[in-house]
């Protein structure tokens, strides 16, 4: 079993990476990467510092924080910081389908949220943007008038 020593470095090592594949200047001096981090993450900019100078796991609202930072789930956040496994957090099945959908047939903003990788986190915020462009396309103007049925000036 891992110390928690190990733990903090292998988490901090991750969050450095990803936090540079984000655009965060980790590496020169005053890059600021940590302070914009914190600042996106809506935490302590210590909280940030302990961290990547392996001196402390986060507490959760900042894993949650960070994982909202930087883009990625909150369930990768816990399981690379050691807190917990897979196991504790599987990743949830597939929504159902049907035995034979017709290619013909839209697929839900919900399938295509699923379908396109959407966090779960996003995925709300993906399902109503969606449904309001798809309500909305009913709206388009026509030759007699615009959307709202108003003859054009």
């Amino acid at each position: 079993m891992k110390s928690d020593a190990e733990h903090i470095e292998e988490f901090a090592a991750w969050v450095e990476d990803v936090m540079r594949a984000r655009g965060y200047d980790i590496d020169s001096p005053r890059g600021g990467g940590r302070t914009k981090l914190a600042e996106d993450a809506g935490v302590h900019r210590a909280a940030v510092t302990r961290l990547l100078q392996r001196q402390s796991m986060p507490d959760l609202d900042t894993m949650r924080g960070l994982a909202r930072a930087l883009r990625v789930p909150v369930r990768d956040v816990l399981i690379r910081s050691g807190r917990l496994t897979e196991e504790d957090l599987p990743q949830s099945p597939a929504p159902p389908t049907p035995a034979s959908p017709s290619p013909d047939a839209p697929l839900s903003a919900e399938q295509a949220a699923t379908a396109l990788g959407i966090p779960e986190h996003l995925r709300s915020a993906f399902v109503q943007i969606t449904e309001q462009l798809r309500l909305g396309s009913a709206g388009a103007p026509t030759p007699e008038g615009g959307a709202d049925g108003q003859a054009g000036r």
